[in-house]
């Protein structure tokens, strides 16, 4: 599972090492350290998660939002077992507009710290970060889509994919921009502690549905803002916990108590989108999740999602991206 373990092979500790450094991105440091803290508070503490700041010096560094931080240790204190490192990313403004900042301190420490790491991931930005420190060479990594095509320039060894929320390379991970360092972070939850906690965390930080690391930065189908009805957002997270069932609009109103028309009249207003074509959009998530984390059948995937047979995954993932359930699966298979 990634930590130590005591005799009795509870969780003891999974230290969490966060680099900062001048004008970093505020929210590639607090979104990463809230989802870890999160986990701890879910599981009552078993998660182990020991989330540290480590700069250039021990002392105050000042965020691009103008938030100061207090970093617990500086590079060159940071010893022992370090279980998950995380790179965030800044940028800086130049005459042909915003690039990333190289902090050549973090990347000469990258370069001795990374490899004592069980991971290693960046968020946002920080992958031009790895890739300067040659951690990213002959791996597939994404950043923020306004610097991908920068990264792919400056690091032609590097195979830069800008489309996905995050990519995973083996002990690497990188991640898209801003708020993807949330989906991030989760995941790696769920890889240490399994799916059900991660998805605790997700609740209740009000992310409905954990986005998955194939998932394009630019369509995000689940991704609609809290309805103005609390019982409309009761179904929705009702519908994400039981795709597996009936979910046929008859039913749901009937969940609702209102008539069908009705019910499907309050569900557009509030969602913008018919109940079938929000149900069959929440299935393809689970469908395409589970074609990029496991090798099921698509019958099996079929069944999983919702959508019951292999040929409702194929039309359903075409309709609503445009790919067979095969192809995503060989464009997205997280590599471990």
């Amino acid at each position: 599972m990634g930590s130590d373990e005591d005799d009795e092979g509870m969780f003891t500790r999974r230290r969490v090492v966060i680099a900062v450094f001048p004008d970093v991105d505020l929210l590639d440091v607090t979104g990463p350290a809230e989802v870890f803290a999160m986990a701890n508070r879910e599981t009552g503490g078993k998660a182990g998660y020991l989330i540290q700041l480590a700069g250039p010096t021990s002392g105050v560094v000042t965020t691009s939002a103008g938030v100061r931080l207090l970093t617990d240790l500086s590079f060159a204190e940071v010893d022992g077992v370090v279980d998950t490192l995380l790179v965030p990313g800044a940028v800086e403004v130049l005459p042909s507009g915003l690039a990333p900042r190289i902090d050549q301190d973090v990347v000469a420490w990258l370069k001795t710290a990374a490899p004592l790491a069980r991971r290693v991931a960046s968020v946002c930005v920080g992958a031009h970060l790895l890739a300067a420190a040659g951690l990213l060479d002959g791996k597939t990594a994404t950043t923020h889509w306004s610097t991908a095509e920068r990264l792919a320039a400056d690091h032609p060894e590097v195979k830069v994919d800008p489309d996905p929320i995050f990519v995973r390379s083996g002990r690497i991970w990188t991640g898209a921009g801003i708020s993807a360092c949330m989906d991030l972070s989760l995941a790696l939850v769920s890889e240490d502690l399994g799916e059900e906690v991660a998805l605790a965390v997700a609740r209740q930080l009000v992310m409905y549905l954990k986005r998955q690391g194939g998932q394009s930065q630019f369509s995000v189908p689940l991704s609609r803002p809290p309805a103005s009805r609390r019982d409309i957002d009761d179904l929705r997270m009702y519908i994400a916990e039981h795709l597996d069932e009936d979910l046929s609009a008859a039913t749901l109103a009937a969940r609702m108590s209102l008539s069908e028309r009705q019910f499907a009249r309050v569900f557009r207003q509030e969602t913008g989108t018919t109940p079938a074509a929000y149900v069959e959009a929440a299935r393809v998530e689970v469908a395409r999740r589970l074609l990029e984390s496991t090798d099921q059948p698509l019958e099996e995937v079929a069944v999983a999602s919702g959508l019951g047979s292999v040929e409702t995954l194929h039309r359903a993932l075409r309709r609503q991206i445009g790919i067979a359930p095969a192809a995503y699966r060989r464009r997205f298979r997280v590599v471990s």
